[in-house]
């Protein structure tokens, strides 16, 4: 049997949203020297691609430029474009709802999308994450309506994204990849494709495997976060140092892995996926305990984190009302300028709710842009000597490289640490309070 173009490299690949996960999905395939047709619904994203403009700065300035130049990436907003690739690749958000439910609406609405121009021999993969089961009760309906048959005329797998964003030792490439087929067919083809972008690629026997196992593994650390954050809470209380605490059970070379606490979760896989079990283990009438407990424990630090601020004020004769405050980093992790889910964005509408006077210092987020849940209208101050002395508070809530702690720990009236940043300044520290 001759070699399918999935297998030969001739396949040309659809990847379906340029965001996190997408471009550099693009890019892995481009530069394995497969043609690339993405698709995004944001006009801004596919003009910046065309002028060779990166808006996703962790990946390099000339990143999309240097896939531009290749001539071997399209981009496009016109899905009705979908039936020219052999191969789409759904990387869309799969949100919450209000009450904490999946929102699928992304991934079904581009699902109908592909299904009107659904051919012979195409290949779907899901990327996004969602609950065990979604890619054969949701998707596979859709595209098996109108007669065509998955594993005979097309083929549907699930191949969960694992992206770390600013990770200098993880690429797309390097990171191994999960595959999972709706049936045998289908994990053959998908796994044939992956294999010209990424370095090792992992064949699970179901879509439903993989789509649990990337849900365990961000429970895993959903839990584990969540545990620190509350021992973090308790030590506190007892006068203890959880970060010494942390440093000293790292010494045990087996049996424990160091876990951080912090001002809550932030990204868009953490807070989020393990909300998908959850779900649907109460859809089939079963608990969820650690799952729903951790995601208390999580969502609640931010308001922990506030409560220690206001404490701190106090202690320095300050009320919370009218009280200039700086907090620094807007993104949810250190080096990037991802403010999916940030719980900064949460405390800085907390500290507004109780009327202080918040700013935000973030050298990867030069200004904030209406998001699903929160509007801050807000764009980066100066962070100076002089800034610093003309404010009442900072609050670090983002431990970025960029910022000079030594300063800060001179000239600021107060720091509520909340990524024990200033343990490794100089000078004293009566004025810092760890959050």
């Amino acid at each position: 049997m001759p070699p399918s173009r999935f297998e030969d490299g001739s396949a040309t690949v659809g990847i379906i949203g340029l965001g996190y996960v997408g471009l550099p999905l693009l890019g892995a395939f481009c530069e394995a020297g497969l043609q690339v047709l993405g698709f995004d619904n944001d006009p801004q994203k596919i003009r910046q691609f065309e002028h060779g403009e990166n808006y996703l700065n962790h990946l390099g300035h000339d990143f999309v430029r240097r896939l531009r130049d290749t001539g071997r990436c399209q981009v496009t907003d016109d899905f009705d474009r979908l039936g020219e690739a052999d191969a789409l690749l759904i990387c869309l958000p799969t949100p919450l709802d209000r009450h904490l439910q999946p929102d699928l609406s992304y991934v079904e609405q581009t699902s109908d999308a592909i299904a009107r121009t659904l051919r012979a021999g195409q290949l779907i993969v899901l990327e996004s994450t969602t609950y065990p089961g979604t890619t054969r009760e949701l998707l596979l309906p859709r595209f098996e309506r109108d007669g065509l048959v998955c594993g005979r005329d097309f083929w549907l797998a699930f191949s969960p994204e694992r992206e770390d964003p600013g990770s200098a030792d993880h690429s797309t490439r390097t990171i191994p990849k999960l595959v999972g087929g709706i049936d045998p067919e289908s994990g053959r083809h998908a796994v044939a494709l992956y294999r010209h972008a990424i370095e090792h690629v992992v064949p699970v026997r179901t879509a439903e495997v993989a789509e649990a196992a990337k849900l365990l593994e961000n429970i895993y650390r959903a839990v584990n976060i969540a545990m620190v954050n509350e021992m973090k809470i308790l030590l506190t209380a007892l006068g203890i140092d959880v970060w010494e605490v942390i440093e000293a059970a790292a010494t045990k070379p087996f049996g424990f892995k160091a876990f951080y606490p912090g001002p809550g979760l932030g990204g868009h896989c953490i807070p989020i996926d393990p909300y998908y079990l959850a779900w649907k283990a109460r859809e089939a009438g079963l608990p969820a305990r650690f799952i729903e407990l951790a995601g208390e424990v999580n969502r609640s630090m931010p308001d922990y984190v506030v409560q220690r601020t206001l404490r701190a004020l106090n202690d320095c004769g300050k009320a919370v009302r009218g009280a200039r405050i700086m907090v620094i980093g807007l993104a949810y992790k250190r080096d990037v300028d991802d403010i999916r889910e940030s719980p900064s964005f949460d405390v800085i509408e907390k500290l507004q709710a109780l009327g202080a006077d918040v700013c935000y210092h973030d050298p990867h987020v030069e200004a904030t842009h209406s998001m699903r849940h929160h509007d801050l209208k807000m764009t980066s101050t100066d962070l100076s000597a002089d800034a610093l002395e003309k404010i009442d508070c900072v609050l670090i809530a983002t431990d970025h490289s960029a910022c000079d702690w030594q300063m800060i720990a001179d000239h600021a009236p107060l720091i509520v640490d909340t990524r024990h940043v200033m343990a490794n300044v100089n000078g004293p520290k009566d004025h810092v309070v760890d959050a």
